[in-house]
């Protein structure tokens, strides 16, 4: 059970992270057509790893 919760985590965190980098690499324009700004990357890739 707790190997289950903590894979789950490290899972949800590599998730994080890769969104993170992915979106960051991203010019102010390509995140604009997304409808993201800068400063909402690490919520965005918050809420796309939790789900």
């Amino acid at each position: 059970m707790f190997v289950t919760y903590l894979l789950t985590k490290i899972r949800e965190y590599l998730r994080y992270r890769e969104t993170v980098r992915e979106l960051s690499q991203l010019s102010d324009r390509e995140l604009d057509d997304l409808g993201i700004s800068r400063y909402q990357i690490q919520s965005v890739a918050r809420a796309h790893a939790s789900a």
